[in-house]
């Protein structure tokens, strides 16, 4: 967690972490709301049950316990990890946004290819492949959300965004799912950078004179 946010990922009380204690029945170990993620301690973890109530220790879960219950439960998933970076914030919004614009209200998809991290993802063997990572509107109320995100998660490429708000990220265990953050994120922020450099590229090439 600590590492996470000193990469600017889940500033402030931003974000939020599980990993799968048991399933059956299903148990997550995960930071209680409202508490910054780069300074809690272990003792300071609460388990949360299926139905994302406390079991053990102090705190509240989040809200947002009701979509990592729901990754964990269609994707099979060991571990999720929830960030606010920069990169994930700025290009689910502008996804959505742009979607939004052309009439629609439902899931969008920000697509990604042809570049070498993203054989960082599991089962990703080839530079040369494209990967569409679903992006949802933001919504207040999770159990509406985790309903509109059930339907993507099964083909979603080991990450969900959220418009505005951020990257869900996940794996086996939490080895796993760090590395597809890292290298989702590595993918968001390399996203983002190219579309400035066309809109400079697209605005330099407007200032030339005619024939220039």
């Amino acid at each position: 967690m600590a590492d996470i946010h000193r990469r600017g990922w889940c500033d402030g009380t931003g974000g939020n972490f599980s990993c799968v204690v048991q399933r059956d029945p299903l148990q997550l170990l995960m930071a209680p709301s409202g508490v910054d993620k780069g300074r809690v301690q272990p003792e300071e973890l609460i388990l949360v049950n299926g139905e994302g109530q406390v079991i053990e220790g102090r705190g509240k879960a989040s809200a947002e316990t009701a979509l990592h219950l729901e990754i964990v439960k269609q994707c099979g998933a060991g571990a999720v990890l929830h960030t606010h970076s920069q990169a994930g914030t700025l290009l689910s919004g502008w996804v959505c946004d742009h979607t939004s614009r052309g009439g629609h209200s439902s899931a969008a998809e920000l697509r990604l290819r042809d570049l070498e991290m993203l054989k960082g993802l599991r089962g990703i063997h080839t530079h040369a492949t494209e990967l569409a990572i679903p992006v949802l509107p933001n919504d207040q109320d999770l159990q509406r959300l985790s309903a509109a995100a059930r339907p993507l998660l099964p083909a979603a490429p080991y990450g969900l965004l959220i418009g505005g708000h951020g990257l869900y990220a996940w794996g086996v265990d939490l080895p796993e799912a760090l590395r597809h953050l890292e290298i989702l994120e590595f993918l968001l922020e390399q996203r983002w950078r190219l579309l400035l450099l066309e809109c400079l590229a697209a605005a330099a090439g407007s200032a030339l004179p005619a024939g220039g």
